[in-house]
Formats: C-alpha cells, sequence, structure tokens
C-alpha cells in the first residue's frame, strides 16, 4: 500500500493534478493494489472517461539519466505484459533529460518529471510539454562533467572514440586522479554516452558527448589580454614557428579559436589572431610578434589559462605550428556568434565525422 510518506508521491500529486485538469477525465484514483502479481510498479492509477477506463502503471525513478531509465522501462514492459490494452505505462523522474524524453518515446512509454516535462496519451488525452532550460541539479552535473579536470579526459577519450579505456589509463594519460577518472566514467556510463565491456570503457555516442558539451560549454576561464603586431603575412607566419610550442624551457603558447581552425580547416579569416599561452609564452610572444599594447585596433588576443591542462591537447597541423586540439578548437568556435558556429560547423565535418 502506498502512501504520502513515500518519496515518490510528490511526483504522482503532480500527475494526478495534471489530470484533473483535462476535461474529459471523470474520474481519477489511486488502486490500492496492482493489476498483476508477477510484476510490480510502484503506483497504478485508474482514470474513468465517458465510457472507458484505463490504469495508469506507474514507475518512479530517482535518477532520470538514460541508463536508470532504460532499467524502469523494462519493469513497465514486464508489468505491462498481457495488459497492454487497459494499461498505460508512465515513467516518473525528478528530471528527464531530452535522451531520457527520447527513450521513453522509443520504446511508447509515457512520462512527467517535477520539472513539467511530460507526454501522455490514452483514449482521448493527449498532453505533450517539453520545457526549455534545466533544473540547477542537472546543470550542477554537468558542470562537473564538463569540468577543466573532466575535460582532460573527455578530450583524450574524443581524440580516439573507438578505443577502449582503463580507468587508470584515463588517470595516467590525461593527468587527473584515479577517483576523477572514476567520475567520468560514472556520469558517461549514467548518460549512456559510454558502456562498459571486459577490454575496457568505450564512448558509445560520442556526437551526443560533444553535442552536450557544446550546449554546456562555458570559455576557458583565464586573463585576457590584447595587442598589436605589426607583422603580418608570411612574416607573421615565420615568427610564429619561432615562438609558438609546448615545453617546460620554452613554456606554452599555441593557436586558439579562429587561428587554430585556420591551420586545421581553414573557413574564413578574421583579422584578431587568437593564442593561448602560459607564464613563459605569453613572454615569447611578446618579444617574437614584437607585441605593443594600444588603446584601439588591437589585433592579437592572448588567454592564459587558470588550468593549463588545457596544453594537453596540443595539435601540430604544420612543422612549428601549434594549435588547440580539435574538439577544443570546436567548442571555442562555437561561443564566438554565427560565424564562429559556421566555421565550428565546418571543422566538425571535416575532424569528426564520427559526431554526425
Amino acid at each position: 500500500m502506498k502512501s504520502e510518506e513515500n518519496p515518490g508521491y510528490p511526483l504522482i500529486q503532480k500527475l494526478l493534478s495534471l489530470l484533473e485538469q483535462v476535461p474529459i477525465i471523470k474520474k481519477v484514483s489511486i488502486q490500492e493494489e496492482g493489476i498483476t502479481a508477477e510484476a510490480e510498479v510502484d503506483y497504478a492509477i485508474r482514470v474513468e472517461l465517458d465510457k472507458a477506463s484505463y490504469v495508469l502503471a506507474c514507475e518512479i525513478s530517482d535518477n532520470g539519466q538514460p541508463r536508470f531509465v532504460r532499467a524502469a522501462i523494462k519493469n513497465l514492459q514486464a508489468y505491462m505484459y498481457g495488459n497492454k490494452k487497459i494499461v498505460i505505462p508512465v515513467l516518473l523522474a525528478p528530471y528527464l533529460s531530452p535522451d531520457s524524453q527520447r527513450l521513453c518515446g522509443e520504446n511508447n512509454i509515457s512520462f512527467l518529471d517535477m520539472e513539467g516535462n511530460a507526454r501522455l496519451q490514452f483514449g482521448g488525452v493527449y498532453i505533450d510539454h517539453h520545457l526549455p532550460g534545466k533544473p540547477k541539479p542537472e546543470k550542477r552535473g554537468l558542470r562537473t562533467m564538463f569540468s577543466p579536470k573532466s575535460a582532460q579526459v573527455l578530450r583524450l577519450m574524443l581524440n580516439d572514440p573507438l578505443r577502449n579505456w582503463r580507468v587508470t589509463e584515463l588517470s595516467e594519460e590525461g593527468k587527473v586522479s584515479l577517483g576523477h577518472a572514476s567520475n567520468v566514467r560514472k556520469n558517461l556510463l549514467e548518460r549512456e554516452w559510454a558502456v562498459s565491456r571486459r577490454e575496457g570503457l568505450r564512448l558509445k555516442n560520442p556526437g551526443a558527448l560533444v553535442k552536450a558539451w557544446r550546449d554546456n560549454y562555458r570559455p576557458i576561464a583565464g586573463t585576457v589580454k590584447t595587442f598589436y603586431t605589426p607583422l603580418h603575412g608570411s612574416a607573421l607566419e615565420s615568427q610564429l614557428r619561432q615562438v609558438l610550442g609546448c615545453n617546460e624551457v620554452q613554456g606554452s603558447a599555441i593557436l586558439a579559436s579562429f587561428s587554430a581552425a585556420q591551420w586545421l580547416s581553414p573557413y574564413g579569416r578574421t583579422g584578431m589572431h587568437f593564442f593561448l599561452a602560459d607564464e613563459k609564452g605569453l613572454e615569447a610572444l611578446i618579444a617574437g610578434l614584437k607585441l605593443n599594447t594600444i588603446s584601439k585596433g588591437a589585433n592579437v588576443t592572448i588567454t592564459s589559462p587558470d588550468d593549463e591542462g588545457i596544453f594537453l591537447d596540443t595539435l601540430e597541423p604544420a612543422p612549428g605550428i601549434f594549435t588547440t586540439g580539435v574538439v577544443q578548437t570546436y567548442l571555442d568556435l562555437s561561443t564566438q556568434g554565427e560565424r564562429g558556429q559556421e566555421a565550428a560547423e565546418h571543422l566538425r565535418k571535416e575532424w569528426m565525422e564520427w559526431s554526425i
């Protein structure tokens, strides 16, 4: 017997409230007993219309990520066996991500969450609500998922999306702790962006991972400085080959954003040159490119990142030319307005066929 003390009861209350607003529904009540003995769900709700009645078999999932939703769907399908004409399966959760909502739709499962996302269809009842935005806990989870340390691991995996990874390998090659690598693994599995095999962890849907990262991306945090360089054309390129690089002696200085894309996947030129550099790299750029600070007309932007793990992903697309990695370049371009988004998509199509 269910009671108001059940942690899932607020979801049932929300569902009841929604159903009571539908004019053609005459009566809604919670059944005390299930309709089959072979399988159980959390609640069974009887809905009476003018000439028919239905039972909503409600399964409550505390976690609305796809991995947990899939398990709840299997339980609902077992409950429905032999009763499809009168039983409407409904999944309830605090929040159902777009991927989880899509998973419900593919399996003909109705759903509702506390944020107001809902899809219910039976008899003459049809409710379809999809609200923009994410609840605070989900936003916090995604920020953790794409934090600088986690990003080191994600970039590593996306650079070789077909590879199977041990947690120890992700830790060592991504330069993060074992605990952090394990958390990344857990988050990927919960969202079904990766699968766990005997050989290790492997990305299942790298395209969905990149899209979610892009949609929740925050530009690299750090100190931004602007300068003017009198160099251009072949003279600038020659000097770039002298000052760019990543090593402890010279420091780190690499091309970023549009400037990186110019070497990886040329799409359109811009009058601004973009760099990432640590302290030594900044000094090398200032000296090698004859940089000056001016109040107007700057043509160089240099970001000194708070977290220097970004330099672990450096590429050398041409001798002496060092850039941010493909995924990082794509993310940075995606924040640069319409022109940047177009350049990002051009880069993605040329370098990330697995994401299309």
